[in-house]
């Protein structure tokens, strides 16, 4: 792709309200943002597709309707137009005035989780591309200290796909405490989430129970999982009852209360997702008798970011690109993702230069 004309404009995609691909405009007319003092000016190689853009746009997250006020990821009325796109590989050009100068030529992945903007610091956190402009562009900013240098001999587009869906992932893990020598659950594991977490969870030394689809399941096996439960069959037919130690659930869904009694006296079950129903039915006497604990993920643990950083420079994980677009067929990659077919990750090749 060809970079705007002019130090002042970019090209990008606006998304304009809360509706259907239509609402997703290409511009090559977008202002060119400047970093703030504190801030790093990072020129976009490729930029992840995920669940969040995609539940902005269609106003998934209200409880209401998308007129409600509650349609972003944090509960808080959008402000359009709005650049999205959280997962960010990229090059910091320049820096504001508060950040060493000699930052500039990094390679860098973006944290989404955003504990700074403009110089504040967020409680709660932001997410980048849903409360502030985000990577669908050419040039985006962020706080220096968000912006996490990466020594990696990947390309853009792969590391691309690591940011939202691994530090997700790490997220659950690390929330879950999942340990060595421990089984977890994992559904909805063919997903950008869901395959992070099998190779996230295989590192850790866990044995590894992926859910998944028949035509699937053998990439999941090559990832990492010990073994594979399809999703179509009852999860307490295939598995014994209290045999699981922790589940890491992205589905919900009408199969919710089997997961509770897979696991184990005081097991740990973390949730990021609800691609299968987020309304789920809950027997108290199953919580309460087998001292379960629930923990809902979004805010990343501090740790887990640096931690995503070395298992990549370590090799520890592998990316897992299902299929690449250019900036401007961001509808089509964004309709692909919604038909949830493929595994792993969906990237937008917006100004590699590798």
């Amino acid at each position: 792709m060809n970079e705007s004309a002019t130090n002042e404009t970019m090209r990008g995609v606006y998304l304009t309200g809360h509706g259907g691909p239509e609402m997703l405009d290409v511009r090559d007319d977008i202002p060119r943002p400047a970093p703030g003092d504190r801030e790093v000016l990072i020129r976009v190689g490729a930029a992840g597709v995920n669940n969040t853009d995609v539940n902005i746009r269609l106003a998934w997250y209200s409880k209401g309707n998308a007129d409600d006020e509650d349609a972003s990821w944090s509960g808080k009325p959008m402000e359009f137009p709005r650049i999205q796109g959280a997962d960010v590989c990229g090059e910091i050009t320049a820096v504001g005035r508060d950040v060493d100068p000699s930052r500039v030529g990094e390679r860098v992945l973006i944290d989404p989780c955003l504990f700074e903007h403009d110089g504040v610091a967020l409680s709660p956190p932001w997410y980048f591309g849903a409360e502030c402009s985000g990577g669908f562009a050419e040039y985006t900013t962020v706080a220096a200290s968000q912006a996490h240098c990466i020594n990696s001999p990947l390309s853009d587009i792969e590391l691309a796909s690591f940011p939202c869906s691994y530090s997700t992932a790490e997220n659950l893990l690390t929330r879950a405490s999942l340990a060595q020598g421990e089984s977890v659950l994992i559904t909805g594991a063919s997903g950008g989430v869901g395959s992070a977490a099998v190779q996230l969870a295989r590192a850790r030394g866990a044995h590894v129970i992926a859910v998944t689809s028949q035509a699937k399941a053998q990439t999941l096996r090559e990832l990492g999982a010990d073994q594979v439960v399809l999703r179509d069959q009852p999860l307490t037919t295939a598995l014994a009852g209290n045999s699981v130690d922790v589940v890491i659930d992205l589905a919900g869904g009408p199969q919710w209360p089997q997961l509770l009694e897979l696991l184990r006296q005081g097991g740990r079950y973390a949730v990021s997702g609800a691609i299968a129903g987020p309304v789920v039915e809950l027997d108290l006497r199953t919580l309460y008798l087998k001292d379960l604990s629930f923990f809902g993920c979004t805010v990343l643990a501090p740790e887990v970011f640096p931690n995503l950083i070395r298992h990549i420079e370590q090799g520890n994980i592998v990316p897992l690109v299902a299929e690449t677009f250019p900036l401007e067929d961001i509808a089509k990659a964004q309709e692909m993702f919604q038909q949830k077919s493929h595994v792993g990750k969906i990237v937008l090749s917006v100004s590699q230069t590798d």
